[in-house]
């Protein structure tokens, strides 16, 4: 190599572009940094691999938990665990250079064990409805999908802005909504099921309550006395009352006495994913059913 070759090499290797590192934050509000688009992803919550799927991610998507089963194709990932314990022998194995998380009441343990392999870990956690389409932007960002994760945030806004337009200002209902029977848990103002009755123009009898699953009593129901009472469906026996049969036996309340017991799909209410505007459309097509109820005999 002569004196005049090397510096033409230099020039023409600074003039080569940069992949600048992508930086965004996430539902912790920490800031997360790849420093190129992530290829090789942990989806460690079922509604994490629906929201990376809807990113346009899917096929990035190197392990995923028990229960991610939608869409179709991601029965066909690997899983690395469960909601209680990962395997992190096979997730190291994997090599994953990004991390999506779901805090859980069990999960600081096993994410004290993540946080050591010194891979960027976004935590997945939303609140609020609209920070569904904002967790679909920001995953794309991070896998680089943008031009698919911003056509589909902006559309899931849209349907959201339409459901709260449509029912948002509708006369209130007095809602309680059961996750079990035994015990019996339902949700306060702080879960994000309780964000979807607000958009429907319900009203969460238990809104505030401190814990965000807290345990009641039926006696606490009873005195609460709410308009409609709504449960989830199981896949295995979707027709099925499952717990909600328990309230037949008070036909004092008024969402027994007006027929205002609703089942729900729980995989759409249940898990924060892009289906979820979908079992918000549900809810509130039967809240609408509760209210034509009130002036029938």
């Amino acid at each position: 190599m002569n004196a005049l070759t090397l510096p033409v090499l230099l020039a023409g290797l600074l003039s080569l572009p940069t992949q600048a590192a992508i930086s965004v934050r996430d539902d912790d509000g920490n800031t997360v940094t790849v420093q190129k688009p992530a290829q090789r992803i942990l989806a460690l919550a079922p509604h994490i691999t629906e929201l990376l799927f809807a990113a346009g991610g899917g096929e990035k998507i190197v392990g995923a938990v028990s229960y991610s089963d939608y869409p179709e194709a991601a029965k066909k990932i690997p899983h690395v665990g469960d909601n209680r314990q990962f395997d992190m022998e096979r997730i190291i194995a994997m090599k994953p250079d990004l991390i999506v998380i779901w805090r859980h009441g069990s999960a600081d343990r096993q994410i004290a064990m993540l946080r050591q392999l010194k891979v960027p870990i976004y935590h997945s956690d939303p609140k609020k409805l609209a920070d569904i389409p904002e967790g679909v932007e920001r995953l794309g960002q991070l896998m680089g999908t943008d031009n698919v994760a911003r056509p589909a945030a902006a559309q899931l806004r849209t349907r959201l802005a339409g459901l709260t337009s449509q029912y948002g200002k509708r006369a209130p209902v007095r809602v309680f909504y059961q996750v079990w029977d035994k015990p019996l848990y339902t949700i306060s103002g702080a879960s994000i099921i309780s964000d979807a009755m607000r958009v429907c123009g319900g009203q969460n009898i238990f809104a505030a309550m401190k814990v965000v699953a807290p345990v009641v009593t039926p006696e606490g129901v009873l005195a609460e006395d709410p308009e409609a009472i709504f449960g989830t469906s199981e896949k295995s026996d979707p027709d099925s009352e499952g717990g909600l049969a328990m309230w037949r036996a008070f036909p004092s309340i008024t969402a027994v006495r007006r027929n205002n017991l609703f089942r729900l799909n729980g995989d759409l209410l249940n898990r924060a994913g892009p289906r979820m505007i979908d079992g918000t459309a549900a809810m509130c097509e039967q809240l609408d059913m509760a209210r034509q109820r009130r002036s029938k005999p």
